[in-house]
């Protein structure tokens, strides 16, 4: 599958292209870096805006074959000549390019989103062009997306609490193709919040289902979960490396019934064995062959359970699904305490590890 590059590499091209019209005379069509992770990127060079004193131009984000919401946006940058004979370069965000409201992201609070990488990558590259004309006043950069505010809704920024557009991001410089590690760094992003604003518990569940019961029940809005989607494994990794002491995992039994076998990546290409887990539990709970032929042919597993309703063994049935995903959450987490409920949307609470509402109520509390 063809790679993509970051909006971090686009700012930087842009801003290296914007820094070379500012002080030289030609206009550019094209520019070349090198990124982090040591491949070249060449974009042109369009929407060319001269001024005096002042030049813009914008790289068109490429994010090779994967499905990145800025796939095609332009990434602007805009060169200014600062006179102060400081020989520095000044980075901030425009107009689409998101402002940090919460602490624990790479940036402060205050700051335009253009994260540490890519204002590195910027640095240098128009530092390159300021040596190259042996100039010595210096650059103010302004780095801005005019569809950034409206793509920033279908990104995490609103959840993190950067607001008003997207973020400049990237590590390597290059976008892989349906990238994992995205999505954990983000539940990483998510958990390191968490823990800077002085939660005690990570609370952790892999989506909203369930939203009306924790609201109804605990008065806990599940909004303010970290979500982990499918990485729960990957969630409870991060929690112990981050220092937490104690983690709860709140989840649809759809998805966490997986863990009673041990699944801690529950994405259907996966893993997908839920029905034979729930048979499996029903077999210690003393379910007959019809009740177990009929769960094996459920859909989904509110359907199973309501199948061990009608026989009469849910609880007992749960008791030992809770048991199995006690024994795999601790063998993962170790020596970080950690505990689960699990619901369904149409029967509540179906089951907990010890002590597990005792922490939801401490949450809230």
């Amino acid at each position: 599958m063809r790679t993509g590059f970051t909006t971090g590499s686009c700012a930087a091209a842009a801003a290296k292209a914007s820094a070379m019209m500012l002080l030289g005379d030609n206009r550019v069509c094209e520019v070349k870096i090198v990124t982090p992770s040591g491949a070249a990127f060449c974009p042109e060079i369009e929407d060319v805006q001269i001024e005096n004193g002042r030049v813009s131009c914008a790289v068109r984000k490429d994010a090779g074959d994967d499905p990145d919401v800025t796939d095609g946006m332009l990434i602007f940058a805009t060169a200014e000549i600062t006179a102060d004979g400081r020989g520095s370069t000044y980075i901030d965000g425009g107009r689409g390019i998101g402002r940090v409201t919460r602490p624990g992201l790479d940036q402060p609070v205050g700051n335009a989103a253009i994260n540490s990488v890519p204002r590195s990558m910027i640095d240098a590259e128009v530092r390159s062009v300021m040596e190259a004309h042996d100039f010595h006043d210096s650059i103010r950069i302004t780095i801005h997306a005019p569809e950034g505010e409206e793509v920033a809704q279908r990104t995490f920024n609103p959840r993190l609490g950067i607001t008003g557009g997207i973020s400049i991001i990237g590590t390597t410089g290059i976008v892989e193709p349906m990238s994992t590690k995205a999505l954990v760094d983000t539940i990483c992003v998510e958990l390191k919040q968490q823990k800077e604003m002085g939660a005690r518990i990570a609370v952790v569940s892999p989506g909203n289902y369930g939203l009306e019961f924790m609201k109804t029940q605990y008065g806990y809005d599940l909004d303010r979960a970290v979500k982990c989607a499918n990485y729960i494994g990957d969630a409870i990794d991060l929690a112990a490396e981050l220092g937490f002491e104690r983690m709860l995992l709140t989840g649809h039994i759809g998805k966490l019934i997986k863990v009673s076998g041990g699944i801690m990546n529950t994405h259907s290409r996966e893993a997908d064995s839920r029905m034979e887990l729930m048979a499996a539990a029903a077999i210690k709970a003393g379910a007959e062959r019809e009740t177990l032929l009929a769960i094996l042919d459920a859909v989904s597993t509110e359907e199973a359970y309501a199948i061990l309703v009608d026989a009469g063994i849910a609880k007992e049935t749960m008791l030992r699904i809770m048991e199995r995903i006690d024994f795999y959450l601790k063998k993962r987490a170790g020596r970080m305490e950690i505990r689960c409920m699990v619901y369904a949307n149409r029967y509540g609470l179906l089951g907990q590890t010890k002590g597990a509402e005792d922490w939801i109520r401490e949450v809230v509390q």
